[in-house]
């Protein structure tokens, strides 16, 4: 068992869950620095301005901003081949509209690179993780206003023109399908202009849902063909959610709203980013919702010219669907479903479900026929440490095990598979949650939702092992 030669090994984080110094050397305000922290049971929350009496995971995270070099020399420790990072757009652009770019915040993302070209890592940079200027939430709600796409393009320009010889993968929207979900929309699209409460709460209509959307496939496309034509060595890929499901029944009810389920969630935003277009089974989801999308020829011929090189997606779980009621129920990353009943789960109640992985990495591939590469998995667990002061993450090397056999199964189906980048290869802040307490790491690092901690590091258990798979190609694990 080992994989291609050449294939991508390494980790993934995001700038806002782990970068910290959230208004040092003149970043501005972004909708992440906004959001409290939660828990499982208690959602993180937005509100409009910074309160004193509330606690902002991002402002510190795990200050990789001044521990960076720390931190690449670990990955570069455990054998990385590949980091998958973002750039926060307000390091660049504090409020996204002014003129001139954050000089001080280009030279930060140009260590950090060069600080990983040194070690032989290549970045991989998602240019949009969850993150935009709060500045354009207040003036344009987010992506719902067309006039964002400029902005970002002008964003994108910039960083493509001063790291165009330290970073030849780029991916342009973090799980950009996730904005079909209400809980997406809140994350990406941003879409939450004087809303203050809950996340999972926050009001968008299915009308500016999908028009914040398009006009995200719109800048993802204007970018991708700008960076084809402009730096031909960039290999330019799409980023998506895979939130795989099954019908819970062989009942053709479920069938077909499993198939409905995969159309929308899993497959509508990829068509569009690979085969440049629409997808027709939209027409009627879009009739049902009552959305009207004006899509005029020129955004047409947009999106084909901004197809990307290759694709890649998370994979955290499976669920079900189901058309029957009463049914017991798990929650997910940014949408659960039907509990299956074969399946075990974390402490978060994700559904752990390796197989299915295999059975992705198959549909997208012979759906689309370009490389792919999973550029985020892992387990969300509370690590603990023993009486000898280690972390014994047995359960995470077995998760991370039993997808990598599974990803391996799906080369063997002829899946072209060029790498994989296990989520949080560090302890950062989660997304979903906005704690500390939910960690995906190799490595651990001393900070606690009560904003203690003094940052130390520590290598897990799964670091050693994470590192002897890497050095075996995957033949040891």
């Amino acid at each position: 068992m080992a994989f291609r030669k050449d294939f991508l090994w390494g980790g993934a984080c995001a700038a806002n869950q782990f970068e910290g110094a959230w208004n040092v050397d003149g970043k501005g305000i972004s909708v992440p620095d906004l959001c409290t922290n939660g828990t499982k049971r208690n959602p993180k929350c937005i509100t409009t301005e910074i309160r004193e009496n509330r606690f902002y995971p991002s402002h510190e995270a795990i200050d990789f901003y001044h521990h960076y070099k720390e931190d690449i020399a670990l990955f570069a420790e455990m054998g990385f081949r590949v980091f998958r990072t973002s750039i926060n757009w307000t390091r660049i652009y504090p409020t996204g509209m002014e003129e001139e770019p954050n000089e001080k915040g280009l030279v930060f993302y140009e260590n950090v690179f060069k600080e990983c070209k040194k070690y032989g890592i290549e970045p991989l940079v998602t240019l949009s993780h969850y993150e935009m200027p709060y500045a354009l939430v207040e003036k344009y709600n987010g992506w719902a206003d067309r006039n964002v796409i400029a902005l970002f393009e002008k964003y994108c320009y910039t960083v493509f023109d001063r790291y165009q010889n330290l970073v030849k993968y780029w991916l342009t929207f973090n799980e950009i399908n996730g904005g079909v979900t209400p809980l997406g929309t809140t994350l990406s699209l941003s879409t939450v202009r004087g809303y203050e409460g809950p996340v999972a709460d926050a009001p968008v209509s299915p009308q500016v849902r999908f028009e914040a959307l398009h006009h995200q496939l719109l800048a993802s496309a204007k970018v991708v063909a700008y960076a084809h034509e402009h730096y031909p060595q960039f290999q330019m890929g799409d980023m998506n959610v895979f939130l795989t499901a099954y019908p819970l029944t062989c009942d053709p009810e479920d069938v077909l709203a499993a198939q409905k389920h995969n159309h929308v969630i899993n497959w509508f935003c990829s068509d569009v980013q690979i085969r440049g277009e629409y997808p027709s089974y939209m027409k009627r989801y879009f009739k049902e919702q009552g959305i009207c999308l004006e899509i005029s020829e020129e955004e047409k011929e947009i999106l084909k010219r901004g197809t990307v090189d290759f694709y890649t997606c998370s994979y955290y779980m499976s669920s079900c669907i189901t058309t029957h009621e009463g049914e017991a129920t798990v929650e997910g990353n940014l949408a659960g479903g039907a509990k299956n009943p074969y399946l075990q789960a974390s402490d978060w109640g994700w559904q752990i479900d390796p197989d299915g992985l295999r059975y992705s990495l198959n549909e997208i591939y012979e759906r689309y026929r370009i490389p792919i590469m999973v550029v985020e998995n892992g387990l969300g667990a509370r690590d603990e440490k023993a009486e000898d002061g280690q972390i014994h993450d047995s359960y995470r090397i077995d998760y991370l095990r039993r997808h990598i056999e599974a990803m391996y199964e799906a080369t063997e189906d002829g899946v072209d598979l060029m790498g994989y980048t296990p989520w949080g290869c560090i302890d950062l802040v989660s997304a979903s949650t906005g704690e500390m307490a939910k960690r995906y790491g190799f490595i651990y690092v001393n900070k606690f939702d009560d904003g203690t901690g003094d940052l130390s590091r520590e290598k897990k258990d799964s670091f050693d092992w994470y590192k002897n798979v890497i050095a075996t190609n995957g033949q040891c694990l």
